[in-house]
């Protein structure tokens, strides 16, 4: 099946301002889903629709193509359902493209992961249904407050407890991943219709962003689930590119300083090994440096790397780099150790940080290895990323 992810995103929202670009772990919050739904394994295409041009250079520079939706479908009474038809409907007009279904992500459920959305259209597909959605698991008593103000059951039968197996199944929708076969959609302009199942996601995957405690409580339960997650978890499904800074990366971050004024560094042989291995995997790499230093050349030309040294901001060149090669961001890693890093490690599909990195820098990070600038953080990665098998050779 041909299936099209639309997220819907519009800057207007009243309860968090610009929620849909403030930052979680490291990256905007839509990013999250953004991310997960490139490495999906069914999706084909993935798409955000809004008013903003903020939140749509964002989307842009994660990997999403975006449609600019009018401000007719962007305010508060705006149903989502009409900003997913918009995008369908500017498709088939543009390029003559109509998907055989839809996933609609909400960016307000960053914990999404790639499986919740293959779960959904799955359960989509092989249970010959028309709609989906993802489902949590809920095994609470519901009660309401009668006329008379006397507490009545909702879900349950008050004079009497049922343990919970005795119980029939409930389940809670998640608001993160629904699924719709485009042309049931489109008649009847509404997310449930036809024959609609359901696809248990985990409950840890399960938050909303509705209060600003909310940014707390996900990044927390995100550094949790990292920590349970296998390493390469993390990684792009396809790994094309490669991006180092190079202090506190390719060094310790220290500076030796002759009496003439000469400066050097320390860096690690181990490193230079790591680098050759990629490099025989066809790996595209390049060290793009804050330090306007002869020395960032000298060792990129002993490892014979490219590099760019004096480099302010690096967000340009970056994304610069990578689009004269045909890579997009989502297919590459950048490895950084402080806060001028981040907003490389934002735009990248997986961000890296050594041990010793600063800790903005490890926050941002997807994977904060075991060894320091400097002392082997380079040949832990290239291990890590050949040990993958998710390496594209380039030719580079």
């Amino acid at each position: 099946m041909d299936i099209l992810a639309i997220i819907p995103a519009r800057g207007g929202s009243k309860g968090i301002p610009r929620k849909n670009v403030l930052p979680l772990a490291g990256k905007p919050l839509i990013a999250h889903n953004i991310a997960a739904a490139l490495a999906s394994r069914r999706v084909t295409r993935v798409v955000v629709s809004t008013d903003d041009a903020e939140i749509a250079a964002v989307a842009r520079d994660h990997g999403a193509e975006v449609v600019m939706r009018p401000d007719a479908l962007a305010g508060d009474v705006a149903r989502s359902e009409d900003a997913l038809l918009h995008v369908l409907d500017t498709l088939e007009e543009a390029e003559g493209y109509t998907p055989d279904a839809i996933a609609f992500l909400q960016c307000t459920s960053p914990l999404t992961a790639p499986e919740d959305i293959d779960g959904t259209l799955a359960a989509l597909e092989e249970k010959q249904a028309d709609s989906a959605l993802a489902v949590v698991p809920f095994h609470y008593f519901l009660w309401s407050e009668g006329e008379d103000g006397g507490a009545q059951g909702i879900n349950h039968d008050k004079s009497f407890r049922l343990m919970r197996q005795q119980r029939d199944p409930e389940f809670v929708e998640t608001g993160a991943v629904y699924a719709m076969r485009t042309d049931g959609f489109r008649k009847a302009r509404f997310r449930f219709f036809g024959k609609t199942v359901m696809h248990e996601m985990p409950v840890e995957h399960w938050q909303e962003i509705d209060e600003p405690a909310d940014f707390r409580i996900a990044e927390e339960r995100m550094t949790r689930l990292a920590r349970s997650r296998p390493v390469a978890d993390a990684l792009p499904a396809r790994i094309a590119a490669l991006v180092m800074d190079f202090d506190g990366v390719l060094t310790d971050d220290r500076v030796f300083v002759s009496t003439t004024g000469e400066e050097s560094v320390a860096c690690s042989r181990s490193d230079g090994m790591g680098i050759e291995l990629l490099r025989g995997a066809g790996l595209a790499m390049t060290v793009i440096s804050k330090e306007q230093n002869s020395v960032v050349a000298a060792r990129c030309r002993k490892l014979k790397l490219e590099c760019s040294h004096g480099i302010d901001t690096k967000l340009p060149l970056f994304l610069n780099w990578l689009e004269e090669r045909g890579i997009a961001p989502g297919d590459a890693v950048y490895i950084g150790n402080d806060i001028n890093d981040l907003p490389c490690m934002q735009a990248a599909g997986c961000a890296v940080a050594p041990a010793d990195a600063h800790p903005q820098a490890r926050a941002a990070a997807q994977i904060v290895l075991s060894a320091n600038g400097g002392r082997g953080a380079i040949r832990e990665l290239a291990d890590l990323l050949i040990a993958s098998g998710r390496i594209a050779a380039s030719g580079a």
